[in-house]
């Protein structure tokens, strides 16, 4: 008898309901303005004095991209002669206003908008810049040269450069930018520098191809 009521008591216990496990929760990716507790994010960027009438020409190229598909406002201050970006409610990512801050640095810079606009569309891309005397301490005659070998005839060496490396390559007097990604700044900067230097362009062409076709195999 007591058998029995072991018997019954245990298929009572198998019998008991498991309790169902909750469904996984899906939460929605924050939107820029959430993520800063509803402060809005705001970025200045300085207008120099050349670049004020390119920046004329080319507003409605600037705009479109940056106020359509990035979701960012921008507008040009006339009084501070500054270029301020702000974030929005529909801004889908709070990243998009460094992207958009680093496009329009670019652009006054010197780099085309064409050329400028990959910032927005890809990650691996940033600008560096150096001046000719942060590798040699350069005057009067030298200097010009040394800005002379880094052009070339006709822009010829800086294309070469260029086409190379797969950058871009703005000289601003003294002042040079390269915009690319890190390793193929890395070979257009030491080729540059080999210029300035004082290598010829034939010497600092032949490498350059030397180190271009080991970074294709690389790749």
């Amino acid at each position: 008898m007591a058998s029995t009521e072991a018997g019954s008591s245990m298929e009572i216990e198998a019998a008991a309901p498991v309790a169902a496990l909750p469904t996984k929760p899906i939460f929605e990716p924050l939107k820029a303005h959430e993520m800063s507790d509803g402060r809005v994010q705001f970025r200045k960027i300085t207008v120099p004095q050349h670049r004020y009438s390119p920046l004329k020409k080319a507003w409605m190229d600037i705009y479109t991209p940056v106020h359509e598909q990035m979701k960012i406002d921008i507008r040009m201050n006339l009084k501070a002669r500054k270029v301020e970006l702000k974030t929005r409610a529909d801004t889908p990512d709070i990243s998009n206003l460094q992207r958009c801050a680093d496009f329009v640095y670019a652009f006054m810079l010197g780099f085309d908008v064409i050329d400028a606009i990959a910032l927005l569309r890809m990650d691996e891309l940033y600008v560096e810049s150096f001046e000719i005397k942060d590798v040699k301490t350069l005057k009067g005659e030298h200097l010009s040269r040394a800005i002379g070998r880094l052009s070339g005839k006709g822009g010829k060496t800086k294309f070469a450069i260029e086409n190379s490396t797969r950058t871009r390559i703005v000289i601003a007097d003294t002042k040079i930018h390269i915009l690319g990604s890190f390793t193929n700044i890395k070979v257009a900067r030491d080729s540059l520098c080999s210029l300035i230097l004082g290598s010829p362009a034939p010497k600092v062409y032949s490498k350059l191809r030397a180190v271009t076709a080991r970074l294709a195999e690389r790749f």
